[in-house]
């Protein structure tokens, strides 16, 4: 954007905060907020009575918005800096939690600790890199001289401070470390668990096979279920919330007004002999790069201008590409080492470890898509009707610019050895069967000078929807409309949400501290102010409170129905394994109707099996048994099965390198899980008072 537009918007911004400002202070005037700021002074929070300020808390945020800003070039958005602020203020309690630790157990740092660590043999490395020479050694003669200068008094305090800190913390690491210990069997159980592979074989009955009408179940079954499994049903105090929200996605005037802001500058652009400098004189949201980029290193609309255009020696543009408004000036073109492809595919998805017959099913499937084309239909329309992978099929198949080295080697393959225009396949991936058109190839690459401007809403657009919203506020509260009806009128959709007390992140809103506040402070009915989040502004009404126990059997009745429904199927197959009262697996197949499948190089971290899916139970029991041994009736998420293991792999013997290399790892798991229960346990001990609904309202 250029400078003056710049400025217009910063002082509509300005204007608007000063505005609201004022609004702010003569509303907390009739309330006891200032009576509470004068209690709490300028303590954002207490841990075990030792304060932290506000100000060391805004310091530490001050300066991970500014490292945000370095990064990205853009100003931190209002949810993630609510994330940020939660993080600085937990590590600032974990912080207060050491250092009263520390105190407890009498860890403490001596004054020839803190001189050796600047002066002695191995300095601390921010010595080391602080007054190191040309060749990248410590230059001891400017590290004297800077001692000896009396105007670097307040930098050495602050050394001395930060060094003192870092050694007793080192400190106390190494006293926690020392408590770590890890034997000779675990490092052999877990180089074992690493390294077995087991085959089984197994009988299987799937719950979703019985029917309903082969089970029936009571009322009472239900409520004893519930009895049972009371604790399932546990809730903390929870908020039910109606709300709306409204996109800041910018407006046709908006991306008009930015068209325009561009139009104006096609001439300079142009002329200019310094692109890199104009970039940054009109604030260019990409920076100038002399590097050469193929088809499928651009964003796909910015990259359909560009290759159609090769021989331009204009300006192209306006146009837009990546939610960004682009001029481009083609520097060069020159032959690129690879080739990129476009194309088109359709998917009929076969899932991992799927049997055998469903692969038949899906080849069978992908077969009759390939006739239908061939009879007339456009490969577009059938992948958007057929396709089962939807981010494509939405886009009739299409997948965009891609090298070969961004698909699986066998789609690659017969996508780059195919014809344009000619349809190739059934081809089959680990994610089951393609037909694949390839629509357009590339073998240049392009230097280009990419001007953009972000196409975001304009602080009008903005300032719009904070007033429409504020109206429904208005009509709601002071005029007692009913919210829901008043926002429907005015076209919104009201969602509703059930939070629980404790809860940080709000399903379809993220994390909100302003939202968290208003809760914690709000009565049945109360509705919050308008609330920036990233993408969008909201307001709510709290509906209501629920206070901590456990939920309604009416309200998890549904919930019960599934599961009794399918603890009765399991019983149904499981009975029918029984009742054939043998340990052969082939006697027992015959006897339940059922087929005898195999299972090979199974490991303690397999997550699937095949046809049955995901089965914890079944790997758990599996590694239970003797080879040749036969489990009982297990019963498993998706089905019940008898496992019979037939084989296990030799792991061999573990070498020195293995055995260090796994204490090494184990060593440094337990030491992580030791800091992290210490600091939750002190914590879940500690008085921790927490200020931040007072200072932080928004």
């Amino acid at each position: 954007m250029g400078f003056m537009s710049k400025m217009r918007d910063s002082t509509g911004v300005i204007l608007w905060i000063l505005v609201v400002a004022f609004g702010i202070i003569f509303m907390l005037q009739d309330t006891n907020v200032f009576d509470v700021l004068g209690q709490t002074g300028n303590v954002i929070g207490k841990v075990n009575g030792d304060d932290i300020s506000l100000e060391e808390f805004n310091a530490i945020v001050d300066s991970r918005l500014e490292q945000y800003r370095q990064q990205t070039g853009e100003a931190i958005p209002p949810q993630m800096l609510d994330a940020e602020r939660d993080r600085i203020f937990d590590e600032l309690v974990d912080d207060r939690l050491r250092q009263q630790e520390m105190d407890r157990l009498g860890i403490e740092v001596a004054d020839s600790e803190v001189t050796d660590l600047i002066t002695g043999d191995n300095p601390h490395p921010f010595i080391q890199d602080y007054f190191k020479d040309e060749s990248g050694n410590l230059d001891r003669s400017l590290l004297q001289n800077f001692i000896e200068n009396e105007d670097a008094r307040d930098f050495w305090i602050s050394v001395e401070q930060y060094l003192r800190t870092e050694r007793r913390r080192e400190k106390f690491d190494k006293l926690l470390d020392a408590t770590v210990r890890v034997s000779d069997e675990e490092v052999l159980a877990e180089f074992e668990r690493r390294n077995a592979s087991v085959n089984a074989a197994f009988v299987a009955l799937r719950v979703a096979a019985v029917p309903d009408s082969l089970i029936s179940y009571s009322d009472r079954d239900l409520r004893r279920f519930y009895d049972d499994h009371r604790s399932d049903y546990a809730r903390e105090k929870s908020f039910t919330l109606n709300y709306v929200t409204v996109s800041k996605s910018p407006t046709a005037a908006d991306t008009i007004q930015v068209t325009e802001e561009l139009d104006a500058l096609v001439d300079r652009f142009a002329s200019a002999e310094d692109d890199s400098l104009f970039l940054i004189r009109n604030f260019s949201e990409r920076p100038y790069s002399d590097a050469y980029f193929s088809v499928n290193d651009l964003d796909p609309d910015l990259a359909e201008v560009v290759f159609a255009n090769t021989d331009s020696d204009g300006v192209l543009g306006p146009f837009a590409a990546g939610g960004e408004m682009h001029l481009v000036k083609i520097k060069d073109v020159r032959p690129s080492d690879s080739r990129s492809l476009r194309a088109q595919h359709i998917l009929v998805r076969v899932a991992p470890g799927a049997a055998d017959d469903a692969k038949v099913a899906a080849r069978q499937k992908i077969d009759d898509i390939r006739e239908l084309i061939n009879a007339g239909a456009t490969f577009g329309e059938v992948a958007r009707l057929m396709s089962d992978d939807a981010l494509s099929a939405a886009n009739g198949g299409d997948l965009g610019w891609f090298s070969r080295d961004r698909m699986v080697k066998e789609f690659a393959d017969a996508a780059f050895n195919a014809r344009i225009g000619r349809i190739v396949g059934p081809v089959e991936t680990q994610f089951g069967f393609h037909l694949i058109k390839v629509t357009a190839e590339s073998r240049e690459e392009v230097q280009l000078v990419d001007f953009s401007l972000p196409i975001t809403a304009s602080v009008t657009t903005l300032n719009r929807i904070e007033d429409n919203l504020a109206d429904l506020l208005f009509f709601a509260e002071t005029e007692k409309q009913d919210f829901t009806e008043e926002a429907q009128r005015r076209g919104y959709t009201v969602q509703p949400v059930q939070i629980e007390a404790d809860q940080s992140f709000i399903p379809g809103i993220g994390n909100s501290r302003q939202l968290t506040n208003f809760l914690q402070r709000a009565d049945e009915g109360d509705y919050s102010p308008v609330i920036e989040l990233n993408e969008n502004f909201l307001v709510a009404q709290l509906a209501e409170i629920s206070d901590e126990g456990y939920r309604p059997f009416d309200e998890v009745r549904a919930e019960i129905e599934v599961r009794v429904k399918t603890e009765k199927k399991k019983e149904v197959q499981a009975e029918k394994l029984k009742a054939a009262e043998t340990t052969n697996l082939t006697q027992l197949a015959t006897a339940v109707g059922g087929t005898v499948q195999t299972a090979n190089d199974l490991t303690y971290s397999s997550g699937v099996i095949p046809s049955l899916g995901r089965e914890p139970v079944f790997i758990g029991s599996l590694f239970g048994l003797d080879d040749g041994e036969v489990s009982g009736v297990i019963e498993g998420d998706n089905a019940v099965f008898v496992i019979r293991r037939i084989s296990s792999s030799n792991v061999g013997n573990i070498t020195e390198a293995e055995r260090g290399s796994i204490r090494g790892q184990l060593t440094q798991q337990k030491r992580n899980r030791l800091r992290s229960q210490l600091i939750a346990s002190v914590r879940d001990e500690a008085d921790i008072v927490d200020n931040r609904r007072i200072f932080l309202v928004n």
